[in-house]
């Protein structure tokens, strides 16, 4: 099984997790991954970058208590606070009571809502290091 490992100490804000990723997945493609939780998505599907023709592989998100922390609650409300600011875009129906959750205390933050991504692949083993 291939490993790859993904440096939690490099993470300080979504732009930097997506830095990470593409660190770890696309350094032999010549175009970077969006900060999109789509974009992760597609990425674990093993369509493109270095998870490309693995049937089967291990993740280890080394330091990740740094990650979580900074991908918490406050990044998570300004995430959400940042789709408000564009109703052309995102749908305040959708994305305010994300936000009251996350103020509230009560809903998942970005680091939470990544990981139900990754289990969304169970061809992934992701160990939290």
């Amino acid at each position: 099984m291939t490993t790859f490992t993904i440096e939690g100490a490099a993470v300080h804000d979504i732009a930097s997790l997506y830095n990470e990723l593409d660190r770890v997945f696309m350094a032999d493609e010549d175009w970077q991954l969006g900060p999109s939780l789509d974009a992760l998505n597609d990425l674990l599907h093993g369509g493109f970058g270095a998870l490309h023709g693995h049937d089967a592989v291990r993740i280890v998100w080394r330091d990740h208590a740094a990650s979580r922390r900074a991908l918490g609650r406050e990044t998570t409300a300004e995430y959400y606070r940042e789709k408000l600011r564009h109703p052309e875009t995102f749908s305040a129906e959708r994305f305010e009571p994300l936000l009251d959750a996350v103020e509230a205390g009560t809903g998942s933050t970005y680091f939470d809502i990544v990981l139900e991504v990754f289990a969304d692949h169970p061809e992934i083993e992701l160990v939290l290091a």
